[in-house]
This record gives C-alpha cells, sequence and structure tokens, in this order.
C-alpha cells in the first residue's frame, strides 16, 4: 500500500478544523534505526521493533478523532519503506533540515501550510502512549487562542509537541538529545508568551533500560512507577517482545 505524500506548496481550506498528528521518523532499515537497542538485540531485530513502533504509534492515533495521521518521514525518497506500515487513510510529507530543532521547525512549518488549524510532532519511540493524552492533546489545540502542548518524557525530554502556529523560538538555543530539552522549551514558550499545557508523562524507548521498562509494561503488565494511567495496548509490540523472547533481565 502506497500513501499520498503531502506538498505544502498545496494547501487545502478543508483541513483548517484538523490536527494534524505526525510521527516524526526514519525509514526503518537496519542499522539506521534504533541502533542504540543493540545490543541486547541485533540491528535487524532492532529495525523489526521499530516497524512494530511505528504500527501501533499510528493505529492508536488513528482513532483520534479530529485528527490526520501523518508521518514526517527522512531521507527523502525513501517512501517505499512505509509501504503497508500504516492506516489507509495516512500520509506522508519529507522532512527537511539539517540540525533536529531544524526539522521540528520545518516539519510544523510544512505541515501547517498543507491547511491544517494545528499539529502534534511525535516521537516514533514511545509506542504505549496512552490514547487519551492524544486525545488530550488535539482537544487543547482545539481551544481559542495560541498555546503549546508538550507531552514530557520522562528523561527530560518530550514526546510530543503541539503547535497552533509554528513558532521559531520553541526550537532554538534547546540543548538536544539531554535531560533539559523539556524545561529548556518551557521557558521558550514563556519567553514568547506562549501558555503551555502538559499532557501526562511517558516514556521513550531507546536503550536496554528503557526497553525492560516496555516489556514489563507490555508483557508483565507493570505500569512504569512515573505513570498515572495505564498505557496503549501496542499489540504489534508487544507480539515482538514475546515471539522475540525478550529477556526480562535486558
Amino acid at each position: 500500500m502506497k500513501y499520498v505524500i503531502l506538498n505544502p506548496s498545496e494547501r487545502a481550506a478543508e483541513r483548517a478544523s484538523v490536527c494534524a498528528m505526525a510521527i516524526m521518523a526514519k525509514a526503518p532499515r537496519a542499522g539506521k534505526v534504533k541502533t542504540r537497542l543493540s545490543p541486547p538485540l541485533t540491528l535487524e531485530e532492532s529495525a523489526a521493533l521499530n516497524i512494530c513502533f511505528l504500527k501501533d504509534t499510528a493505529e492508536n492515533l488513528a482513532m483520534v478523532g479530529g485528527a490526520a495521521g501523518l508521518v514526517c518521514y527522512t531521507p527523502v525518497g525513501d517512501e517505499t519503506a512505509f509501504d503497508g506500515l500504516l492506516p489507509q487513510e495516512f500520509a506522508l510529507i519529507g522532512q527537511r533540515g539539517d540540525k533536529f530543532g531544524e526539522r521540528l521547525l520545518a516539519a510544523a512549518e510544512d505541515i501547517l501550510a498543507c491547511g491544517y488549524g494545528a499539529v502534534c510532532l511525535i516521537d516514533s519511540d514511545s509506542p504505549t502512549v496512552p490514547a487519551a493524552a492524544f486525545e488530550a492533546a488535539v482537544a487543547t489545540l482545539a481551544r481559542e487562542g495560541d498555546h503549546v502542548v508538550l507531552g514530557p518524557s520522562d528523561d527530560g525530554g518530550y514526546y510530543l509537541i503541539g503547535l497552533k502556529q509554528a513558532h521559531a523560538a520553541l526550537f532554538e538555543r534547546i540543548t538536544w538529545s539531554t535531560a533539559s530539552v523539556m524545561a529548556e522549551t518551557v521557558e521558550r514558550a514563556g519567553e514568547a508568551g506562549l501558555e503551555v499545557v502538559l499532557l501526562p508523562m511517558w516514556y521513550d524507548v531507546d536503550d536496554a533500560t528503557t526497553l525492560k521498562i516496555l516489556r514489563d509494561e507490555l508483557v508483565e503488565g507493570t505500569i512504569p512507577e512515573f505513570a498515572t494511567t495505564a498505557g496503549y495496548a501496542a499489540p504489534h509490540t508487544r507480539e515482538f517482545l514475546i515471539k522475540r523472547r525478550v529477556a526480562a533481565e535486558v
């Protein structure tokens, strides 16, 4: 199955009441994604798990009302890597920019240019984010006024940022890939006079320690200690963990 590829130069007025839920993703090729999970997984297993993350996140987002599911992907030209992985109604849009902050800002600019009334940029590393968190993000952005929605991660980053306008300040002077990303983003929002609305805390899966948290959650039914609610069932990821016999001691 192939998907529509959006063009930021083609604005569609009918999208104005819709929030775009965009997963920021790399083409799931072995050796290119989730390499920090090898070991304990092989590079091929890491890529297979990344596909499970993508499928589960997309299927979770597909159930959110008032939203449209997208994958904002890199590298441009590798669109076929996503064939058959997403719900039929999803669309693709290419990433541009070099540094991480530049890519996030460009994604927000390009998706809003397509005519969507709001956009949430979502990581591809958190397959069990509760559906209620995504629903709350869409509901918040549907309110009057300009505000920012952030889904904090327990490592100090965020799994989601939601916007109605592409505020460059939110992606500037941020020490990316550190425990201060969330705090610095909140600070930038304050400097810009933007209200910040926080979603429930969740977590990214990017190393052996967080892989164990994921396994405990999906296989053992152990809710992460920082969580206030149960997460999404993530059936593709759960099946992978059981079939590959990812051990409790990873």
